[in-house]
C-alpha cells in the first residue's frame, strides 16, 4: 500500500487513539478471550486517563499509521524505565503495533515496524525487544520474519486470565 504516512501521537489524538486501540485489541483477542475480561482489559488499558499518561511520558511514543486522513494503524514505544519489562537504557520496546483487519496483508504493520526501528537507530539502541501472546501466530511470524529472535516468556494478564508471552529480540549491534 503506497502513500502510508507516519505521525506522531499527541493529546489532541487522544480520541482516535482510544478508538483505534479499543478496536485493534478487540478485533484481534476478543475470540480468544471472555468478553468480562476482554471488557475489563479495555477499560483499564484504554482509559483517556491512562492514554494521557502515557503520551505525557518522555519515555513512551505512539505513531498513526495514516492513508489519505484515515488512521490505519498505530505503533506504541517505550524507551528507560517505561519499558514494560526490561527497562535496559540500551533497548526499545515495541509494545504496540496494531492495524485494523481490514487493512491486514497491505503493509500496513511493515511500515509501523520500521519506523519503530528508525527510532531505535536515531535512539542508538542495541537491541529492539517485544512481546508477543504465544497464541498469535500472525505476530510471531511477522516478527520472526522480521528476524527476531525468541529469548524467554512472561506472564500477561488479561482480565483475570494471565497468558504466556513470548518475548523476542531483535539486536542492532554486536
Amino acid at each position: 500500500m503506497k502513500n502510508i504516512d507516519i505521525r506522531k501521537v499527541t493529546l489532541n489524538d487522544i480520541d482516535q487513539l482510544q478508538q483505534i486501540g479499543k478496536q485493534t485489541f478487540s478485533e484481534t483477542f476478543s475470540g480468544d478471550n471472555s468478553e468480562e475480561d476482554m471488557n475489563k482489559y479495555l477499560e483499564e488499558h484504554f482509559s483517556i486517563e491512562k492514554l494521557t499518561a502515557e503520551l505525557n511520558n518522555t519515555d513512551s511514543e505512539f505513531y498513526f499509521a495514516v492513508l489519505d486522513t484515515a488512521v490505519i494503524g498505530y505503533l506504541k514505544l517505550n524507551f528507560g524505565a517505561s519499558q514494560t519489562e526490561l527497562k535496559d537504557s540500551k533497548a526499545l520496546e515495541i509494545e504496540r503495533i496494531y492495524v485494523p483487519k481490514e487493512y491486514h496483508g497491505q503493509s500496513v504493520g511493515q511500515v509501523l515496524y520500521e519506523k519503530a526501528i528508525q527510532v531505535a537507530k536515531h535512539k542508538n539502541v542495541d537491541y529492539v525487544w517485544l512481546g508477543v501472546w504465544e497464541e498469535n501466530h500472525r505476530a510471531l511470524s511477522f516478527y520472526k520474519k522480521n528476524g527476531f529472535t525468541e529469548f524467554d516468556k512472561h506472564i500477561f494478564r488479561l482480565g483475570n486470565d494471565e497468558q504466556t508471552d513470548i518475548m523476542m529480540k531483535l539486536q542492532l549491534k554486536a
